[in-house]
């Protein structure tokens, strides 16, 4: 039961991860419901024209290169590459039409969670967003799948922290993430991330360090402790 000390719910973080089928008209969909004993994990995904994207798979199984020919055959997909054999799988680089949600991060400026796991035709997707953004990411996710699910859910207030940073800092904080460079792995470079901000490598390294040392020992401070 909420006390009157609860924040409210518009103020916090929620970190989430949803089940959801995956539609077919995108290339994972049909292809990892063909082959439901395989494990796909996206690790990335970067701009190539406003329509599309590129992005770095690891895909279990085995000749390398298996499944190249296969992937490139969906109408949604534009080049599949074999790149490396991996354990018992391969990295292949797949550029594709993007799909819906890729706009709806964009419209919410925020960075897609890597690695993506997907498996017989469902995905594992990570959120970390505040109140009304992963509303409107839930709202999405049942058009693509009215039985979405959520798996795990934990929430954090960031009405206590957030205000250590000058807007300034807020302002650099909300570009760096909207680009990507605090994905895992980076969607982009420090040097490249500079370029886009127009701003000096080592002015951007120094004030990104700054920023990320006031967050991580506010982090560490015991009233932070997840709700």
């Amino acid at each position: 039961m909420r006390t009157s000390s609860d924040e409210p719910r518009e103020d916090r973080l929620f970190l989430a991860t949803l089940r959801i089928r995956i539609p077919r008209d995108i290339w994972t969909g049909p292809f990892s419901s063909a082959h439901p004993h395989i494990r796909l994990e996206a690790l990335n995904r970067t701009d190539v024209t406003p329509g599309l994207s590129v992005s770095d798979y690891w895909i279990s199984g085995s000749p390398p290169g298996v499944w190249a020919h296969e992937i490139g055959e969906f109408p949604d997909v534009v080049k599949a590459e074999s790149l490396a054999e991996v354990g018992d799988g391969c990295l292949y680089r797949i550029t594709y039409k993007n799909p819906p949600i890729i706009y709806l991060y964009r419209k919410l400026r925020l960075p897609l969670q890597f690695p993506l796991r997907l498996q017989a035709g469902y995905i594992a997707w990570e959120i970390v967003a505040r109140y009304s953004e992963f509303q409107e990411i839930m709202e999405h996710a049942k058009m693509a799948d009215p039985a979405v699910s959520i798996v795990s859910i934990r929430r954090r207030p960031l009405r206590s922290h957030l205000p250590l940073l000058t807007d300034a800092q807020h302002h650099l904080l909300d570009q760096a993430m909207a680009a990507g460079y605090f994905a895992v792995p980076r969607g982009i470079t420090l040097t490249a991330l500079a370029r886009k901000l127009g701003r000096s490598k080592s002015g951007l390294s120094e004030t990104i360090a700054l920023i990320e040392k006031k967050l991580f020992e506010t982090a560490l401070r015991p009233d932070m402790a997840l709700a």
